[in-house]
């Protein structure tokens, strides 16, 4: 072969492997760059997967919400709102103008104007109940939160604290004025008319007793309301007869028939202190509202895997409409006896808590001018 051929066979054998190497190397680019194209997708398809769990889950942390929620676009449109935000407002609002009731759209809207968190409270519905609507811009592009809560329950307890508060400031200055006025009666007479003395140091020693027994009612419910330890195996009969005891002398003294009768029931799981304060309770109560010659009788069986407490007497009765308020703190259905009988009207509703902190129930049933009968159902111990 020719010098010539030689050169141009080589150079042609050259230009093949310099393709070759050119197209292994595109082959190899080809190949990561699809590899590479493959993770990103897979990437991409893991992060839209993130996402859309993300989003489910805060879907369903919202629609598991006991408030209700509204997220309110900029104009002024329902972007999202869960299931209690419908049940709270009776349905789901597609804009901050069908909001109802009106005071919650006026802070929504607020909120839009200014920016700012804004909140209102309004009635509604029926039975009627309280909403409390707070509205919190989010975003920069004028959105609001929109989140309302149902407080019903909280305006209850602040009326009951309030009327708690009030009722036992009038329990507490009444006794603390008399016994004001008596020693200072005391103070004048014993210089001026000796005589008089002790008819006043007997009404101060009433009126101290009394304060006494209101500020122990006060202690003894205020521990009651947040529960009794039950850490205990109490034999209620027992206790029963205990009580009686304790209690007979007063009896006797106001001409009334106390009579215990008890059988041998099986034991209750809770607190013999507790127990015995309802049953004093329940007891003393009874014998207050009996007239001389009257009967209580005080009773303990059991009867389906309860114990029962049954406390009867031949009082003065308890009118129907009364019925329903005689375990509510302070309220009594005959004032001037409860205050002649130092009654504090606090031992009904003692009763009543010892008797749910156990498990338990309290009812009464009543004829007025025949009596009054309380029953007092407890979960025997398991054996």
């Amino acid at each position: 072969m020719e010098p010539a051929g030689y050169l141009a066979f080589a150079l042609l054998v050259a230009l093949v492997a310099v393709l070759g190497a050119a197209t292994a190397r595109a082959r190899s680019n080809a190949r990561r760059a699809e590899a590479t194209a493959a993770r990103e997708a897979a990437a991409l398809r893991e992060r839209l997967r993130e996402a859309d769990e993300d989003r489910a889950s805060i879907k369903l942390v919202l629609s598991s919400m006991r408030e209700g929620v509204a997220l309110l676009g900029p104009d002024g449109e329902t972007a999202y709102a869960n299931g209690a935000l419908e049940l709270m407002l009776g349905t789901t609002p597609a804009s901050v103008e069908a909001i109802l009731p009106l005071p919650l759209r006026e802070a929504a809207k607020r909120s839009m104007q200014d920016r700012r968190p804004e909140a209102a409270e309004a009635e509604a519905g029926s039975p009627s109940r309280w909403l409390r609507g707070e509205a919190v811009p989010v975003g920069d592009d004028g959105s609001v939160l929109l989140v309302v809560r149902d407080v019903s329950e909280a305006r209850r307890l602040d009326a009951i604290r309030r009327d708690f508060v009030a009722n036992a400031s009038h329990e507490l200055k009444t006794p603390a004025a008399s016994i004001r006025a008596a020693a200072e009666t005391i103070g004048t007479a014993a210089v001026e008319d000796p005589a008089v003395v002790p008819r006043f140091a007997a009404q101060l020693e009433r009126e101290a007793v009394r304060l006494s027994r209101i500020v122990s009612d006060l202690l003894d419910l205020s521990r009651l309301e947040t529960g009794s330890e039950l850490d205990e195996e109490v034999a209620l009969d027992q206790v029963v007869r205990d009580e009686g005891e304790r209690l007979e002398p007063a009896a006797a003294e106001a001409g009334i028939d106390l009579t215990i009768d008890v059988s041998s029931v099986p034991r209750v799981r809770g607190s013999a202190r507790d127990l015995a304060l309802l049953v004093r309770n329940l007891t003393d109560n009874a014998l207050q509202h009996t007239m001389s010659g009257g009967r209580v009788e005080v009773r303990v069986t059991s009867a389906n895997g309860e114990v029962v407490l049954t406390v009867a007497d031949t009082g003065v009765g308890i009118p129907r409409r009364d019925l329903g308020r005689v375990f509510e703190r302070f309220y009594r259905v005959d004032r001037a006896r409860s205050r002649e009988t130092g009654g504090t009207g606090l031992g009904l509703s003692i009763v009543k808590h010892v008797a749910e902190n156990h498990g338990g129930s309290v009812r009464v049933e009543s004829e007025l001018g025949v009596g009054s009968t309380f029953e007092v159902r407890l979960p025997a111990a398991s054996p």
